[in-house]
C-alpha cells in the first residue's frame, strides 16, 4: 500500500511537471518555426519570446498560492486543478485559433504560460509537502525529467510530426497529454500538514516573517550564495562550447545532433542518477558528490580547447557534460527543497528557484567577452576554476549548522 502510494505520488509529480514543460518547449522551439512558415516578420518572431514572461514573475503570485486555499479540496489541489483546466482550455483554443489569427494564437500561448507558471508554484509546494527527506532526490528526478520530457515532446517530437499531420494536430496531442495529470490530481487525496491544519489561510505578514526569519540564519547565507554562484562558471563553458565546436570545423547539423539530441538524452539519464544519489545519500552529501563529478567534463572541455578536437572528443565530452550537469541540477533542486520551510513551501522554493536563475546571467554575459578577448581556453579555464571554488561554500554551510 505504501509502495503504491509512493509510485502514485512520483507519477503525479512527473506528469504535472511534464505538462508545464510543454508550453515552454513549444514557445522556445515550435513557435518560431510555425510563425516563420506563415511569413511572420522576424521582429515579431523575436518579440514572441515575451509570451514566456509569466515565468519571470512567478515570485509575485507564490505568496498568494501559499496564503489561500479551500480545505475541502486541499491546499495545493485548490490551485493545481483549476490551473490545469485553464492550461488545457488554452491548448484546445490554440488548436482552433491557429488558422484564424496569429494574434489570437499569441493570446492563447500567453494564457498557457500564465497557467503553467502559476501552477509550477503550487506543484513545487505540493512536492515540498508530500516528499520525505529520503524521497527528495527521486521527487526532483520526476521534476527535472518530467519538465525536460515535456519540452522534448512539444519542441521536438511534435514539431517533427507536424510535417505529416499539420500544426493543429500538435495541439490535440498536447491537450491529450495535459489531461493525464488532471485525472491523476483529481483522484489524489491531499493530506493536510499538521502545522497548518488549524489555519484557514496564512496572512502575507506571517509568510514574510517566516521567510525573513529563515534567511537570517548564517547557514541560509552560505546556501543562497551557493545557489546564486554554482552555475556561474558552468554556464561560461555551456554557452561558448557550441561556437567552439563550430569554429573547430564541425557543421551546425552535427553539433545539433551531438549536443542537442545525444546531450539531452544524457541529461535525462543524469537527472535520474542525481535523484538516486540524493535519495541514497543525505542531500548535502549527494550535492557535494555531484559538484565534484561535474568538474570532470569541465576539465575535459578546457583540455580539448588546446588541441584540434576530433568528433569522438566532442561527442564523449558532450555526453559527460550533460550527464553530470543533469545530475547536479537534480541534486541542487533536492537540496533546495531540503532547505525550504514547508509552511510556506511554494513561496520559499520559488524564491530559491528565482535566485538560481538569476545566478546564471553574469556568467553567460561574461563568457562571450572573455572568449573573444582572451580565447576559448581562457574562458573554459575561468569557468572551471569558478565552479571548483563554489564547492568550498558547502563545507562552510555544514559548519554553520553546528
Amino acid at each position: 500500500m505504501l509502495q503504491s502510494d509512493k509510485i502514485y505520488r512520483f507519477t503525479l509529480l512527473f506528469f504535472l511537471y511534464l505538462s508545464q514543460g510543454i508550453p515552454f518547449g513549444f514557445q522556445a522551439t515550435a513557435l518560431p518555426l510555425m510563425l516563420r512558415e506563415r511569413n511572420v516578420p522576424l521582429a515579431l518572431i523575436g518579440m514572441s519570446t515575451l509570451l514566456a514572461s509569466p515565468w519571470m514573475f512567478k515570485f509575485l503570485w507564490a505568496p498568494v498560492i501559499d496564503m489561500k486555499w479551500n480545505r475541502s479540496i486541499g491546499r495545493r489541489r485548490t490551485w493545481i486543478i483549476p490551473l490545469q483546466v485553464l492550461l488545457l482550455t488554452a491548448i484546445i483554443s490554440a488548436s482552433e485559433s491557429i488558422d484564424i489569427s496569429i494574434y489570437l494564437l499569441a493570446v492563447n500561448i500567453l494564457v498557457m504560460n500564465i497557467a503553467a507558471a502559476a501552477q509550477d508554484c503550487a506543484v513545487d509546494g505540493l512536492a515540498v509537502d508530500i516528499l520525505s527527506e529520503n524521497e527528495l532526490g527521486y521527487g526532483n528526478s520526476a521534476q527535472v525529467v518530467g519538465y525536460k520530457a515535456g519540452m522534448i515532446i512539444s519542441g521536438g517530437l511534435l514539431v517533427w510530426l507536424s510535417g505529416f499531420f499539420g500544426w493543429s494536430m500538435q495541439f490535440v496531442v498536447m491537450a491529450v497529454i495535459s489531461t493525464i495529470p488532471l485525472v491523476l490530481v483529481l483522484f489524489y487525496r491531499e493530506k493536510e500538514r499538521v502545522e497548518i491544519a488549524h489555519k484557514k489561510k496564512l496572512q502575507f505578514a506571517l509568510i514574510l516573517h517566516i521567510l525573513i526569519d529563515s534567511l537570517r540564519k548564517e547557514s541560509a547565507r552560505y546556501f543562497i550564495l551557493f545557489i546564486l554562484l554554482y552555475k556561474s562558471g558552468e554556464v561560461m563553458l555551456d554557452i561558448m562550447f557550441k561556437p567552439f565546436v563550430l569554429d573547430s570545423g564541425f557543421s551546425a547539423s552535427s553539433t545539433g545532433l551531438w549536443i542537442g539530441t545525444y546531450g539531452m538524452a544524457a541529461s535525462i539519464l543524469g537527472s535520474i542518477a542525481g535523484g538516486v544519489l540524493s535519495s541514497r545519500q543525505k542531500p548535502l552529501k549527494g550535492l557535494l558528490y555531484a559538484c565534484v563529478l561535474r568538474l570532470i567534463p569541465l576539465i575535459c572541455i578546457s583540455a580539448v580547447s588546446f588541441i584540434k578536437p576530433q568528433a569522438y572528443h566532442i561527442i564523449s565530452i558532450s555526453l559527460l557534460e550533460h550527464f553530470f550537469g543533469g545530475m547536479l541540477t537534480t541534486a541542487v533542486f533536492a537540496f533546495m527543497m531540503f532547505n525550504v520551510d514547508r509552511i510556506i513551501g511554494a513561496t520559499h522554493y520559488t524564491l530559491f528557484a528565482s535566485i538560481e536563475v538569476i545566478g546564471k546571467s553574469p556568467g553567460a554575459a561574461l563568457s562571450g567577452f572573455v572568449a573573444q578577448r582572451f580565447g576559448y581556453s581562457a574562458c573554459f579555464i575561468t569557468g572551471t576554476v569558478i565552479s571548483a571554488l563554489v564547492i568550498l561554500l558547502l563545507p562552510l554551510y555544514k559548519r554553520s549548522l553546528v
